[in-house]
């Protein structure tokens, strides 16, 4: 389980603002999401570098620019290579169609130079 946000921050990327102030607002609530965080990021039959390809690929699928950058904000804290999000995004391709390849190769090229 992450300690704090800055533990999460490190293995997920950008944290948004509002779940930050969730500790303060809300603790109990907190603890819950960042154990369930912890139970979902942790290595197990995925490493937590598997994990963030499919997130990623979910992601811009989606098109969610937000959860996409942040996504890729945490692929730069793991070592990730953008050859591997770029075929996690060939995959999204195959399954979502063009628009989700064309979304993430966008902000793939944004925050990840090599």
């Amino acid at each position: 389980m992450p300690k704090d946000t800055k533990d999460l921050e490190r293995m997920i990327g950008k944290v948004p603002k509002f779940f930050k102030d969730l500790a303060e607002k809300d603790p109990q609530m907190y603890e819950m999401v960042m154990k369930l965080e912890g139970h979902i990021w942790d290595d197990g039959a995925l490493t937590r570098k598997t994990k963030k390809l499919i997130a990623i690929a979910i992601a811009a699928s989606l098109r969610d620019q937000h959860a996409t950058r942040a996504q890729l904000a945490g692929a730069a804290n793991l070592g990730i290579k953008k050859k591997e999000v770029e075929e996690a995004l060939r995959v999204a391709f195959l399954l979502a169609g063009m628009p989700a390849y064309v979304y993430g190769k966008a902000q793939l090229d944004e925050i990840l130079k090599e």
